[in-house]
């Protein structure tokens, strides 16, 4: 079974899904609105605040009682909180950092009780190109997507000889609400800075992330999969 964190919208909801479209049993973790309920979309929805260990455990709780013991982990939620170094609080930085880098070494940490048990199991992170580039404005957001890539390889190193798969994908810019709330000036200029010239879709990020949960991508680790449009080649 599938667990995606942060699966009520956007990149998270494009993944559960697909996943539950593929015939995986899944459920999703939220903060304040739950996935749709208008039957379009066959998941389990678990409130949780990744933020906070009883929360996770309580929810790895209600997930596996309802659907069985996390096969598959995806590593999903995050915030920003996007501001010039020179105007960034303590807070604005370490929340973003705990709720973006340390809750996936939570959740994951969380998950490897039942993947080393059965001896299988495939997690992802979701990272951004901006983790490899850098960005003006986001210095907490990219240093919490940089450090998922050494959370990941240092996990798929620890985890290999269980059968464990540990990857990370890295998006660009997506279609989603958090980027749909810029004014079309913002908007123009991240779209004309991709090689290909468009947004991707969110279904785009998702078929990425099935692959490496699937079967097919079993000799997969360690690596860094973008789906930024050529935004961050070289990087």
């Amino acid at each position: 079974m599938v667990l995606v964190t942060g699966g009520n919208r956007g990149i998270g909801l494009a993944t559960a899904t697909r996943l539950a479209g593929e015939g995986h049993r899944v459920a999703v973790t939220y903060r304040r609105e739950p996935p749709p309920g208008d039957g379009q979309v066959d998941v389990l929805g678990v409130c949780c605040d990744v933020t906070d260990e009883a929360q996770i455990d309580a929810a790895f709780a209600e997930v596996e009682a309802q659907l069985g013991p996390v096969e598959v982990l995806v590593s999903n939620a995050g915030i920003t909180r996007d501001k010039l170094v020179m105007r960034m609080s303590e807070a604005d930085f370490t929340d973003v950092i705990d709720a973006n880098l340390t809750a996936g070494y939570r959740v994951a940490k969380r998950a490897t009780r039942s993947m080393m048990r059965n001896r299988w199991g495939r997690i992802v992170f979701v990272s951004s190109v901006v983790g490899a580039m850098g960005q003006a404005g986001q210095a907490n957001y990219a240093a919490s997507k940089a450090g998922l890539v050494g959370l990941g390889r240092s996990l798929a190193k620890e985890l290999a000889s269980r059968n464990i798969t540990v990857n990370v994908v890295a998006p660009g810019p997506v279609g989603t609400d958090m980027l749909n709330e810029l004014d079309e000036q913002r908007r123009s200029a991240i779209i004309e800075a991709v090689p290909l010239g468009r947004l991707a879709e969110p279904s785009e990020v998702a078929a990425a992330i099935s692959f490496l949960a699937s079967d097919s991508a079993g000799y997969v680790t360690g690596a860094v999969i973008p789906v930024d449009g050529g935004l961050g080649m070289g990087g």
